[in-house]
């Protein structure tokens, strides 16, 4: 809370300039959103264009009518408790419809969508996103320890709803937790559910997505067996399953043919010492001076960040080095084949009834906190999306599969290889799956066609019925030659303020001034020009100039509680990733 404190004059600073920064970089010009006109419409997200007191408006709606509307739905926002939607009210602020615009309102309808996860940056990206492209925007998050997160102060929510805990529990607290969605989705009428929810809640988001469509519909009304009218954008459990774990993931992209490093299970110290004594045998490639890392296949901060190459220089430091892990039949571990040459990369999909409707990557690293934009001219960025297309494709065309339509994304790692004496191939391996939303979703988040063409991607999947195929051919065949929606060309790169001042600065001056360390100056004055550059060039992921509540709120409040309720109560951590809320355990 002191540190707070002591750097808000700081992050005060770094915000203004942030914020002057964005408003320089605005082009203003005439456009069109979703049908209506607007006065300005600038390349960033942070459109005044876009507030609540600007939104679209009808053609026979008078601006008087819009203004109460939106007065009228202020008192509703942020609500904790339940309430259903009195059915004679319009949804939305600008619902009215009159015989001049009935067929674009038709065409143009705005939908409630829920977004859970909008504590975390990428749900917060995707609310604004909806709220920009004038739809209704529930927000929904667990709030640990009763720390309210930062994304219920957003501007684009209509309400906001604390759901519960998925592993408070056992299975009463997994019932509690889909029940708690179902809710939701029921007194809010929801069209949409986009999960945008972390690692702990995968499973129940899952089966939360099974319960939802099963009772899909028309219109909600009451009671347990009431129908509702709700498309998820959620896999089901059993492809969740298989993308979430580590091991049955590697196994599931041997199984449809794709590159992935050889793995092995294992569940004793004796069978990880065997695979490494044999070199990974039985594996394609006859070298058997390869290196291999030990990775855990649940969730472990502990051994999170360890890449310690295997086999070590001796048998014996081997040994010592594989005793000390906790590898057992309740905690089994993987070895998997070490893929030389750094370079890893991530992405983030959305895939709707089997097609790759959104997607983007980027460079990664163990804890990403900076996001840049590959193109889609990148070779890289066409094989990582061949990939991602590959594996949808082959593995929805397996017996009781059926269509996929969530979030997908995967952690690669690219290998120069030596083919000739004056020739080298790159070779790309998926290591890991992450089948919900990724953080590279930020990258969306300046307004502009490719925005609007995202959330037209997200809502075409409650429009199943009446999907029509693209002139020339059907809808697959098409998907595979056109590039999915992208980030616009010149988005700006992302940082966190926060995480930038802690890294780039105040760790080097407390080596210079605390420990004399004289090298640390270097470095201080090199991360000072860094984060400046980041301030001024590239854009910070929270916060927005017309909605700065949750950025705010995320470093001057969420964070030094979480920080104080840790320190209270004895947890030990090492480090925090402020993007996705996540505290890294010791």
């Amino acid at each position: 809370m002191l540190l707070s404190l002591a750097l808000l004059p700081v992050t005060g600073v770094c915000i203004l300039l942030a914020t002057a920064s964005q408003l320089l970089q605005r082009a203003p010009k005439a456009s069109a959103f979703f049908g209506y006109p607007l006065s300005l419409a600038a390349d960033g997200d942070d459109e005044a264009a876009l507030t609540s007191e600007h939104r679209p408006i009808p053609d026979g709606v008078s601006q008087d009518e819009a203004s109460d509307d939106n007065d009228n739905d202020s008192d509703s926002a942020h609500g904790n408790v339940i309430q259903r939607n009195d059915g004679n009210t319009q949804r939305g602020k600008n619902a009215r419809i009159t015989p001049n615009n009935a067929e674009k309102q038709q065409q143009h309808r705005q939908r409630t969508v829920l977004v859970t996860g909008v504590g975390m940056a990428k749900g917060l990206t995707l609310a604004r996103a909806f709220y920009q492209c004038g739809h209704r925007v529930v927000g929904a998050d667990v709030e640990n320890h009763g720390i309210p997160c930062s994304g219920r102060f957003s501007r684009s929510l209509s309400r906001f709803y604390t759901l519960a805990k998925p592993n408070g529990g056992g299975r009463p607290g997994q019932e509690k937790y889909i029940r708690s969605l179902v809710d939701i989705i029921e007194a809010e009428d929801v069209d949409l559910w986009v999960s945008c929810s972390g690692v702990s809640s995968a499973a129940e988001d899952a089966e939360a997505k099974q319960v939802i469509e099963a009772r899909h519909g028309g219109g909600g009304g009451g009671g347990a067996g009431a129908t509702l009218g709700c498309k998820c954008i959620q896999f089901d459990v059993a492809t969740t399953m298989e993308l979430h774990e580590k091991d049955t993931f590697m196994r599931a992209g041997k199984r449809l043919g794709l590159p992935v490093p050889e793995t092995h299970n294992v569940t004793s110290h004796e069978q990880a010492l065997e695979v490494l004594k044999r070199g990974g045998g039985g594996g394609n490639n006859d070298n058997n001076n390869r290196s291999f890392i030990l990775k855990t296949v649940g969730v472990d901060d502990t051994h999170r960040g360890n890449m310690t190459l295997l086999p070590l220089p001796s048998w014996a430091e081997t040994e010592r080095y594989v005793a000390r892990l906790p590898i057992t039949k309740a905690n089994p571990w993987i070895v998997q084949q070490f893929i030389p040459g750094g370079q890893e990369y991530c992405t983030h999909a959305l895939v709707v009834r089997n097609e790759v409707r959104c997607f983007t990557a980027c460079p990664s690293a163990e804890l990403l906190m900076h996001y840049e934009a590959l193109g889609p001219d990148s070779a890289l960025y066409r094989a990582m999306l061949d990939f991602t297309r590959q594996y949808v494709a082959r593995n929805s065309a397996e017996d009781g599969v059926g269509e996929m339509t969530g979030h997908l994304s995967f952690d690669f790692m690219v290998e120069d290889v030596a083919v000739s004496a004056e020739k080298y191939e790159r070779r790309l391996y998926a290591i890991e799956c992450n089948p919900r939303a990724h953080t590279a979703a930020v990258l969306f988040a300046q307004h502009g066609p490719a925005m609007q063409a995202m959330v037209e991607a997200y809502i075409s999947a409650i429009d199943q019925a009446h999907r029509v195929s693209p002139p020339g051919g059907s809808a697959s065949s098409k998907a595979v030659d056109a590039l999915p929606v992208s980030p616009s060309e010149g988005t700006l790169s992302r940082y966190w303020l926060a995480h930038d001042l802690v890294e780039l600065v105040l760790q080097p001056l407390i080596r210079l001034v605390g420990l004399g360390n004289l090298d640390a100056g270097r470095e201080l004055v090199n991360g000072f020009v860094k984060l400046l550059e980041h301030v001024l060039t590239w854009k910070e992921g929270t916060f927005a100039v017309w909605d700065p509540m949750p950025a705010f709120w995320l470093y001057h409040v969420y964070w030094p509680l979480t920080i104080l309720f840790a320190w209270w109560n004895g947890v030990r951590w090492s480090r925090v990733n402020v993007s996705t809320t996540k505290m890294f355990l010791c």
